[in-house]
């Protein structure tokens, strides 16, 4: 069993998390463990009118932001990688400053102790020099930064189309590749 943490912060673009979810779920070999902070509730609500209970089982296993006894926040449980799908600016200021108070960042962190993939999918335009100083920091400590832009020689057709092509590229970084996905051919 290959098993993956992936969380879903606040920052706009909970669709990305929504979608790696139901990509995950299609491989039965994944176990995924889901994570999502409180404004990440309030604006997966806002941007698609889910609510936490109708993405709970998408996943695996569901922890609650404060479940700070679970087992993805010990190293010693172990787990392939995480995504944040989407990460805000202030969780990833957290996880470059190593702050550990909520679920969330205490799995991040345990992620990166342990040499794990971590990959963060920072969604904020523009960025300033604190947003460029926290990124850094967090790809000095291990941390992949994998902002969701889209990738238009894939000439996306829908909104729908652009979200998955950024959500199979973390797929690719975690080392599961999405089979016919529209890849780059050269001119």
């Amino acid at each position: 069993m290959t098993r993956f943490v992936i969380g879903i912060s606040g920052a706009s673009g909970s669709i990305y998390g929504v979608q790696l979810l139901k990509r995950l779920q299609e491989r039965p070999e994944v176990e995924s463990h889901l994570i999502v902070t409180r404004a990440g509730e309030k604006t997966l609500h806002q941007e698609t009118g889910l609510r936490i209970s109708d993405i709970k089982g998408m996943a695996s296993y569901w922890h609650s932001i404060d479940e700070i006894g679970a087992s993805i926040a010990s190293g010693s449980y172990p787990v392939e990688g995480m995504v944040v799908a989407p990460c805000s600016i202030n969780t990833l200021s957290a996880i470059a400053g190593g702050m550990t108070s909520n679920l969330l960042i205490r799995a991040a962190d345990v992620t990166l102790k342990e040499h794990r993939r971590l990959i963060l999918m920072v969604r904020e335009s523009p960025l300033h020099l604190g947003h460029l100083r926290s990124m850094v920091a967090v790809a000095e400590i291990g941390a992949i930064v994998a902002p969701p832009l889209p990738a238009f020689y894939s000439k996306p057709q829908t909104l729908e189309d652009a979200v998955d092509q950024s959500v199979c590229r973390v797929l690719d970084l975690l080392g599961l590749p999405e089979p016919g996905v529209k890849r780059w051919q050269g001119c």
